[in-house]
């Protein structure tokens, strides 16, 4: 784009089929940061929840324009250092936070002792239309990657009704799943890892993925239709190095997409 990106969007901001706002805020923010775009004006605020049927959440997204993306090399994804969460409730008992807290904790304790899960109790206009819970959690390493699971409550008249202390305990072992996959970007992530190392200069960019989910696999169908772009894939046992699941080493040459309507100063 010319200018930098200020845009209000309206509508729901967590339910169980997409990524929620949280989960991009706390792992698609730091992974686009790797490729250069940062600047102070680089945000992404949740100023309204909005449930499952009813929506009527509200969040600003504020972003700087680049020339080009920077190259990556994202081989080596770390230890776990800390796990950082946070459970929300909006249109029923504030208590529901807490008891989800808890039971994900019961799990979490076991690994790590450096765990802290805020609770979100948003009220009146804030808090949307429809009433839910849910719970996202985040685990970073020593160098600085991010691996996320979360969990939604079924929406208002649907399925059996879910339990806070069940939520807590599945989304806990969501996560301990997705530290199991492993890699230097989240399962959730992978696709736009992938397409912002497309999009970067003429450089070699190497990622270092956990086993790819069948929605990354399809993407890169659709890089090679769209941008005739292939990527090396070679896989990496875990052995000493490597633990967890099997790993994938994806390396491409970026098609060196430049944003033509910035004007060199």
């Amino acid at each position: 784009m010319k200018h930098p990106l200020r845009i209000v969007l309206r509508g729901v901001t967590n339910d169980q089929v997409d990524p929620s706002v949280d989960v991009l805020k706390a792992t698609a923010l730091p992974l686009l940061k790797q490729f250069g775009i940062d600047s102070e004006s680089f945000e992404l605020k949740i100023v309204r929840r909005g449930m499952l049927p009813g929506g009527g959440g509200e969040v600003f997204f504020s972003c700087p324009v680049r020339k080009v993306l920077k190259p990556i090399q994202l081989t080596d994804p770390g230890k776990i250092k800390r796990i950082r969460g946070m459970a929300y409730s909006v249109r029923v008992s504030p208590q529901m936070a807490n008891r989800i807290v808890d039971s994900a904790r019961s799990i979490l304790n076991k690994f790590i002792p450096d765990i802290y899960i805020y609770t979100d109790h948003m009220k009146g206009v804030n808090s949307g239309r429809s009433p839910g819970f849910g719970l996202w959690l985040v685990a970073e390493t020593t160098n600085g990657t991010f691996l996320s699971a979360e969990l939604v409550s079924n929406r208002q008249g649907q399925g059996a009704a879910v339990l806070p202390e069940d939520l807590g305990r599945n989304c806990a072992k969501l996560l301990l799943e997705e530290i199991h996959r492993g890699g230097c970007v989240d399962s959730t992530n992978q696709s736009l890892a992938l397409l912002l190392m497309t999009l970067g200069q003429q450089d070699v960019s190497k990622v270092l993925l956990g086993p790819l989910s069948p929605y990354t696999i399809e993407f890169l169908r659709h890089l090679k239709s769209f941008f005739q772009i292939m990527f090396k894939i070679e896989t990496k046992p875990c052995g000493e190095e490597l633990k967890g699941g099997d790993k994938v080493l994806m390396t491409c040459v970026g098609i060196g997409f430049s944003n033509l309507s910035k004007t060199l100063k």
